[in-house]
């Protein structure tokens, strides 16, 4: 008999009398074959001996072979995909008696699909402009620049100050401290402390300041919110050489035989980017409304492991910030309870893809793996060889098969998608 109920399963289960029994006497004479008492020589200890000497052991070998085996073919037969693993009850073992058991699980559901071709997304094609054209290329300029000392004098706004810095107090655990970091003087990037503090200054004299840092300060996690105070030493002076923008500049940069060329792929470069947020943009809209057009259970198991991979990227995103998740007092169980939501969205909106990946036949092909194969060994600079039999062996290969698919589940989504001028 089967109960259901959403993804969660029930299934009560029997196995006849004569079954149990052969399986009990395998069983029994393994264990006599290799039984040790006292009195019998190996292997000739009699089975009604052994089986009252070993009755847990026989037990236990009994279940853990026919309970899997009835189970799987009570899964063929109601062709159920079950995801993760059953749990066993109310287990009925008795001499003479059949084996009954009770087995609770989760299947992967049933999911009818609704039109999901023609699907309407905001979305145009992005424009690039002569003005982002010089943006860029200042940037470039910016990258390929040079810093040239120069004669000692008061800092001013727009010099570059070469500072050595440590920290006094304000800061847990070790101090801070830069033997040389150049600073711009009234710099975006420079916080208004050290501007204010440092201008006026000469190369050679030294300063103690407090610097208040924003609580959402990003280069360090341990300062973000604190009030430091600060020893700094003024070491140099230097200013910003920009290259010219001429041929020698394009060519610099790569295969550009003018500096029209390199403005074109400049183009290119700022264009592709910006279709790419645009596509990944209107692709998330597809998928929030394929979830939205569909309501149907899904499993807890996906769930939980879904909420097990937000709150690691969230420790992983702490980790890259220098904070320390043990010090916060956290609160994981309001943490886990807070990324449920997201958590079951995105479980659906993975069962909705593969489910029409599988209606549309899109799939990943052997090349399409190798090449990505290829690509990380490249990377880590290792033997292609060497990464595909890692690869192999760790499930990475289904990891990238599964997510090449996806992509490509995608790009059909957006395809036949009907864009429309957003507002």
């Amino acid at each position: 008999m089967a109960l259901v109920e959403g993804c969660r399963h029930s299934l009560e289960i029997s196995v006849p009398v004569d079954e149990v029994e052969s399986e009990t006497g395998r069983v029994t004479a393994d264990v006599q074959k290799r039984a040790k008492l006292p009195g019998f020589r190996p292997g000739k200890a009699p089975a009604s001996i052994i089986r009252k000497q070993f009755s847990g052991e026989i037990r236990k070998k009994v279940l853990e072979s026919l309970i899997p085996k009835y189970l799987q073919q009570q899964f063929e037969t109601d062709n159920l995909s079950v995801v993760g693993q059953p749990e066993i009850a109310d287990v009925h073992f008795h001499d003479g008696e059949p084996l009954r058991f009770t087995a609770q699980f989760e299947v992967v559901p049933t999911i009818e699909l609704e039109v999901y071709k023609g699907i309407e997304v905001p979305y145009h094609d992005p424009q690039v402009t002569d003005e982002d054209i010089e943006k860029r290329l200042a940037e470039l300029r910016d990258q390929k620049a040079q810093y040239v000392n120069i004669d000692p004098r008061p800092l001013e706004n727009g010099d570059y100050a070469v500072v050595g810095l440590e920290s006094l107090s304000g800061v847990e655990g070790d101090p801070v401290k830069q033997e040389e970091m150049v600073l711009e003087i009234g710099g975006a990037e420079t916080l208004a402390p050290f501007t204010e503090n440092l201008r006026g200054l000469s190369p050679g004299d030294e300063k103690d300041f407090d610097v208040a840092y924003p609580e959402n300060f990003g280069g360090s996690g341990r300062l973000a919110g604190k009030t430091v105070r600060f020893h700094a030493t003024v070491k140099g002076l230097r200013k910003k050489d920009l290259p010219e923008l001429n041929e020698e500049f394009a060519q610099d940069l790569g295969d550009y035989r003018s500096v029209d060329e390199l403005r074109e792929a400049v183009r290119r470069s700022i264009f592709g980017q910006r279709e790419f947020e645009a596509q990944q943009e209107a692709k998330g809209k597809i998928v929030d409304k394929l979830v939205e057009m569909h309501d149907f259970p899904v499993p807890e198991f996906y769930v939980e492991r879904q909420i097990k991979n937000r709150v690691e990227q969230s420790l992983r995103a702490m980790a890259g910030q220098g904070l320390d998740p043990r010090t916060l007092n956290l609160d994981w169980e309001k943490i886990k309870e807070s990324q449920r939501d997201k958590a079951v969205s995105e479980v659906k909106a993975s069962l909705l893809l593969g489910r029409i990946s599988e209606r549309e036949a899109i799939g990943a092909t052997r090349d399409e793996v190798y090449k990505e194969v290829e690509r990380q060994a490249r990377q880590n600079r290792e033997p292609v060889a060497a990464v595909q039999m890692r690869f192999e062996k760790d499930g990475t290969m289904g990891r990238i098969a599964s997510h090449i698919q996806t992509e490509k589940t995608l790009n059909f989504l957006f395809e036949h998608a009907r864009k429309t001028a957003e507002g």
